[in-house]
């Protein structure tokens, strides 16, 4: 692998790695990118949402995003073969980074789906402040370097993106007196 962002992601990867920032905290955030955390979440948000709004169409949304997820990053792994940090090297398949995926775009339909029920704001600073721990721990941890974070949080982004919109035009259109799934 090359290219001009290689030498900066290393040293920044192996800052954070030697870094002061303790073990224990960041191995519970790059745990939270674990879909057997991650995916739990989701569902009792789903459930809760889904049954104060009566609006299933969000609901299959978030599946079909989150179900996304590994059929986008799998793939991209494979293709791109990117050697992990040295504590994983010389093994493939780190960027992007699919804990990160997972988390960003769990937490984020959460977020999504909460804002159609209550209009929450600080479950979305919760949610940028929750991401961004789970990619520093990831990192710390010698589990990816800092752009396999990054290159996954712009996936989740656009995830993310298409999915608040579809969520938005389902639930005008269900307030709007047309019938909803």
């Amino acid at each position: 692998m090359d290219g001009p962002l290689l030498g900066p992601d290393e040293r920044l990867g192996t800052a954070i790695r030697t870094s002061a920032i303790p073990a224990g905290p960041a191995e519970f955030f790059a745990d939270l990118g674990n879909m057997t955390v991650a995916l739990p979440v989701l569902a009792l948000t789903l459930a809760y949402v889904t049954w104060r709004t009566r609006h299933w169409l969000a609901a299959v949304t978030a599946i079909v995003t989150m179900a996304l997820v590994p059929a986008l990053v799998a793939p991209l792994q494979s293709w791109l073969a990117r050697p992990g940090p040295p504590p994983m090297a010389p093994e493939t398949g780190f960027y992007p980074s699919g804990h990160t995926a997972t988390a960003a775009v769990a937490y984020g339909l959460c977020v999504l789906l909460l804002r159609e029920a209550h209009r929450a704001r600080a479950a979305a600073y919760g949610c940028v402040v929750v991401n961004a721990a789970v990619g520093l721990g990831l990192v710390r941890q010698g589990y990816h370097w800092p752009v396999d974070v990054i290159g996954s949080w712009c996936l989740a982004a656009l995830l993310l993106y298409c999915a608040a919109y579809a969520i938005s035009r389902s639930t005008r259109r269900s307030s709007s007196g047309t019938p909803s799934c």
